[in-house]
């Protein structure tokens, strides 16, 4: 059990955001090799990209079991939602002492919190001869390619969706307060009496001033980093898996299309997670002009709701276009 002990000024600190970079770095603990059987296809297929891309740092330190992947691949977000170009600069940054305490914390481990050691493997081992800036450039260079590879063709998509996760999250506390929303991100976590606990193997109870709060289409189940260097004070960053994904797109009906037209049924049918019009566009192979006209005309009938999204306008179905949506 991580058990974090947060008081009210530190809770008000507390704060969401989108991580790129987590999304990276959490296909390398055991859950990326043995993914749930409902995860999106691209997270799936993320760890066999990894084995073929000759990614060497990152390649050992995957994991298929239990063990520690070092916190400095996934830097704390700074914001709500950064780039993955601000987060591979950061990472690039890294300070070299910080590289290599944390690749010294995954050799010796933390017995006392059920964190056991294990032997740098080979490639890590002559990269950090050669200085923690070494490795973090190296590391920084993989990202990219991984990036690239495996997550750049579907992050916009699924920025989107856990972008609207964090816009539920506000919607609970200011509706049912900071207690109600911390319980209901998953059942492995709870708020009680002044503490965030954590289900976990590992054994941790550490006094916080705030923690970040992650959502995560990889992971399979809560996880806290918790700062594995002695003496350092870096907040804890809690990842948790977004539960509600969404339904697969549904073709809309004969009667829909012949109520509102073909384009305009495909579009409403397609928003079972929230989309821009850029996104609608490429997947209905149509203008940006011509979508953007469509839900113009439907969100003026009231079927669709708009609202900004860190970059993006995202585009949502409202009460009455989801019951119009799955009639049948």
């Amino acid at each position: 059990m991580i058990e974090l002990v947060v008081d009210a000024e530190g809770l008000a600190r507390s704060r969401f955001a989108v991580s790129p970079l987590q999304e990276v770095t959490s296909t390398l603990l055991p859950w990326g090799a043995r993914p749930a059987q409902d995860v999106d296809p691209w997270i799936a297929r993320a760890r066999r990209v990894l084995r073929r891309a000759r990614l060497p740092l990152l390649s050992e330190l995957a994991l298929d079991g239990g063990g520690y992947v070092p916190d400095f691949l996934s830097p704390l977000p700074d914001g709500p939602s950064a780039s993955v170009e601000e987060e591979l600069e950061r990472v690039r940054d890294t300070p070299p002492g910080r590289v290599l305490d944390e690749l010294e914390a995954l050799r010796t481990g933390r017995p006392a919190s059920g964190l056991a050691g294990a032997d740098l493997p080979p490639e890590v081992r002559r990269a950090m001869a050669r200085g923690g800036a070494h490795v973090a450039r190296q590391i920084a260079e993989e990202l990219r390619r991984y990036w690239d590879l495996a997550f750049a063709p579907y992050w916009e998509t699924a920025r989107a969706t856990l972008e609207a996760e964090i816009d539920r999250c506000a919607g609970v506390l200011a509706r049912r307060g900071a207690a109600e929303l911390f319980n209901s991100l998953h059942p492995g976590i709870v708020w009680s009496g002044g503490a965030l606990r954590v289900d976990s193997r590992f054994a941790v109870r550490q006094t916080v001033r705030l923690v970040i709060v992650v959502p995560s289409l990889v992971a399979a189940w809560p996880a806290v980093a918790v700062d594995p260097v002695c003496g350092a004070l870096r907040p804890p960053m809690m990842v948790y898996p977004v539960r509600d994904r969404a339904g697969a797109e549904v073709p809309p009906s004969a009667e829909l299309a012949r109520l509102l037209g073909p384009t305009r049924a495909g579009l409403l049918s397609a928003l079972v997670r929230p989309a821009s019009t850029t996104q609608l566009a490429a997947r209905h192979f149509l203008s940006p002009a011509t979508v953007s006209y469509h839900l113009g005309v439907l969100h003026e009938a009231g079927l669709v709701s708009r609202a900004r999204s860190g970059r993006a306008v995202l585009y949502r179905r409202t009460p009455a276009g989801s019951r119009l949506a799955t009639a049948r």
